[in-house]
């Protein structure tokens, strides 16, 4: 099983985040030259509800109720990280990295929504 990450400038995360909208808890693509509703627009708390794990300086990802949920332990937050990753990965899941984010800027997705949301 291929282990997939996808890499975005800042520029391209916010391009991405605005091309999304939420209806009914349901995550997807805008179509183009549709209007949407100033309520189903998504930023970055939004997307969280639909990530399996995220590390992010917007969004408190609750990495140690995460780590702890997976049953395993770590001494630091990157370990923890690592293990969290490792966890999904390994389960087809894939790992979204904000490469120039002034902090540590990660999203694990599962791939069918990935792929919804035109990422892979």
């Amino acid at each position: 099983m291929t282990k997939a990450t996808i890499r975005l400038t800042s520029a391209e995360w916010e391009a991405f985040l605005e091309s999304l909208y939420e209806r009914d808890d349901r995550l997807d693509l805008k179509a183009a030259g549709q209007r949407y509703p100033k309520d189903e627009q998504v930023d970055a708390y939004t997307l969280s509800g639909h990530a399996e794990a995220l590390q992010s300086a917007e969004v408190d990802g609750d990495l140690w109720g995460t780590l702890e949920d997976l049953d395993e332990t770590a001494k630091t937050e990157d370990e923890a990280w690592q293990k969290i990753c490792d966890f999904y990965l390994e389960r087809g899941c894939v790992l979204l990295s904000v490469t120039d984010a002034p902090e540590r800027e990660e999203w694990v997705f599962t791939e069918a929504l990935a792929r919804r949301l035109g990422l892979l």
